[in-house]
């Protein structure tokens, strides 16, 4: 869908709520706001449409209940403010959507959870029995035992996976600003607010501004979010979610905020998940060929088109690929582990069986393995 009749007509929604709309340093959880959220979310459902609720808040409520007035930098400060605050989060939610006779299922995930394809397969088999079902998932990050090797950095890009595993049609994201700018409405009054654009627009980076004090995101996030979320044919709706009956309105085509219409690189259920990975365990350099025949002809990668291999990985595991400039071009499976991989590149398929003594993959990652991220 390319246009706003995707909020008024779409079946599905991932709704994302941002920690600055949910709580700060000293009153905590913005309860009101809460309920009048899980008020139009009811309403929406009843009206046959499903949500799936990505809140942030915890890690901010739990900030609040110890008497830290900053988010802090260590992952176990991080983690000690999140297992505090998720309690009273989860509380909230399900008082509020219990007076709406609505069922609710806390999910957290953390990026090794997505990482694992069994374990994708699971979280994505589950959420659509819930939604089946008329449950509300309420998603978040795994933030008490997460890592900094593991966690998704936000909870912008876990709503753009979260769209992902569902095939919502829209995803939108609240948060405390009117929608994406072309400059910073802080620093610039001449800002002009974006109404539509193309989530694969890259001049939309340029209007990326810094995240606040109790937030770990930002608009850039929301950006890359909206890209990740095209991937699967979903729009973007950046919003503002102070204004009042927000959701009810964008839902019946009010023009409201930022929408960011779904690329034209819808790509198949594996392949997303394979570009929602957020890290690879090593990392290949292309040559200028073999980056346009991955770009324009979606072909396997063979060893002749890399240059050089970084990293230690074994066969199936997930590898990024970069240009000769170092800019990321693509993400996949690999067939070789990274010694074998290092023997045989630059080389002809043909030659892969003299040198290693076998022939498992005439690829390096095939076709059907590989995703293009840029």
């Amino acid at each position: 869908m390319s246009s706003r009749s995707a909020l008024v007509h779409s079946g599905r929604w991932v709704v994302k709520i941002g920690t600055t709309l949910l709580t700060d340093s000293r009153s905590g959880l913005n309860q009101s706001s809460i309920v009048s959220w899980v008020k139009q979310i009811s309403l929406l459902k009843a009206q046959g449409l499903d949500v799936v609720l990505v809140s942030s808040g915890s890690v901010g409520e739990g900030m609040r209940r110890l008497g830290w007035d900053r988010r802090p930098n260590e992952v176990h400060h991080v983690q000690t403010a999140a297992a505090v605050g998720q309690m009273v989060l989860v509380q909230s939610y399900e008082t509020a959507f219990s007076a709406q006779n609505v069922l609710t299922a806390q999910i957290l995930l953390t990026h090794a959870d997505l990482a694992s394809r069994q374990r994708y397969l699971n979280a994505r088999n589950t959420l659509r029995e819930l939604l089946a079902l008329g449950v509300v998932p309420i998603v978040n990050e795994n933030d008490a035992v997460v890592n900094e090797e593991i966690r998704f950095g936000d909870n912008d890009t876990l709503a753009a996976l979260a769209a992902n595993l569902v095939e919502a049609e829209c995803l939108v994201i609240l948060t405390d600003r009117d929608g994406l700018f072309d400059r910073d409405p802080r620093s610039d009054r001449a800002a002009h607010l974006i109404r539509y654009a193309s989530a694969d627009d890259p001049k939309l980076m340029d209007s990326a501004g810094s995240p606040g004090k109790l937030g770990s995101g930002g608009m850039l996030t929301k950006i890359r979010a909206a890209q990740k979320a095209s991937g699967s044919g979903a729009a973007t709706a950046i919003v503002s979610g102070r204004e009042e009956n927000i959701l009810v309105r964008l839902r019946n085509g009010e023009e409201l905020g930022t929408f960011l219409a779904p690329g034209s690189n819808r790509i198949t259920a594996r392949k997303q998940w394979l570009a929602g990975q957020l890290r690879g365990t090593g990392m290949l350099v292309l040559d200028d060929g073999a980056v346009t025949v991955l770009r324009e002809s979606g072909s396997s990668l063979l060893p002749i088109g890399v240059t050089s291999v970084e990293g230690s990985f074994t066969r199936g595991e997930i590898v990024i690929c970069v240009d000769l400039n170092g800019s990321e071009i693509a993400r996949g499976l690999i067939n070789y582990n990274a010694d074998e991989t290092a023997r045989i590149i630059g080389k002809s398929s043909t030659q892969i069986e003299s040198i290693l003594g076998y022939c498992g993959e005439s690829e390096l990652i095939h076709r059907d393995n590989i995703a293009i991220t840029g």
